[in-house]
């Protein structure tokens, strides 16, 4: 694969990308989803404000770690205004009947859009192809990991329901096109709706991946 020009490597430094549009998305809606999770448990702002920043940031900051980069949101002081934005926005939005409701596509959106985003980072970083499909899921679903702890719910990875399995295959199509190089929005773009797309279709149809068979 042709390594990412090193401007896309730091997507808010060129907020005229998709990658950067990507990223932008992914903390936002995570942060959302943090929010709406301490929300439901009718905790104080602060506390709001800290569990959307612990989502919003969280799968980027252990992919970071991972790969031996700066930590992203510690170099630009953007990411966390953005949590934060996120949380005031769950605030001020207050009881409304379909929060919660959101709360499962905005979940959706995020993994499409950081599946990639994870996935084009370790990419950028010189990753082979199968541990850029590692941290692109990574990036997705360790946020939500944080999330569900603080938050006193199942962790995403012991849900039944297609969940993870959207962040793979939004950063496996990804790396797939990236391969023969295809240009890097239509990558960027198709492999984004793909996992939000079988992440909608699991909330709307109730989809699952079989379970362990039982000894016969």
């Amino acid at each position: 694969m042709t390594p990412i020009d090193p401007v896309l490597a730091e997507p808010l430094r060129d907020p005229r990308t998709v990658l950067s549009a990507l990223d932008f998305a992914g903390v936002a809606v995570f942060a959302a989803t943090g929010a709406l999770a301490a929300a439901r448990e009718k905790h104080d702002v602060i506390t709001l404000a800290f569990c959307a920043a612990s989502t919003g940031v969280g799968g980027g900051t252990r992919r970071d770690l991972l790969l031996g980069l700066p930590v992203f949101w510690v170099q630009d002081w953007r990411y966390m205004a953005v949590c934060l934005m996120a949380a005031v926005a769950i605030w001020l939005i207050g009881q409304r009947d379909w929060r919660f409701r959101a709360l499962l596509w905005l979940d959706a959106v995020g993994l499409g859009a950081y599946g990639v985003m994870g996935a084009a980072k370790a990419e950028a970083a010189g990753a082979h192809p199968l541990i850029c499909i590692v941290m692109g899921t990574l990036t997705a679903c360790f946020g939500g990991v944080v999330r569900d702890t603080l938050a006193g719910q199942p962790s995403i990875l012991l849900r039944r329901e297609i969940n993870v399995t959207a962040a793979i295959l939004a950063a496996t199509l990804y790396i797939m096109l990236r391969i023969p190089e295809a240009p890097i929005w239509p990558a960027a773009i198709v492999a984004a709706v793909a996992g939000f797309m079988l992440r909608a279709g699991a909330l709307h149809w109730g989809w699952t991946l079989p379970g362990f068979p039982e000894r016969k």
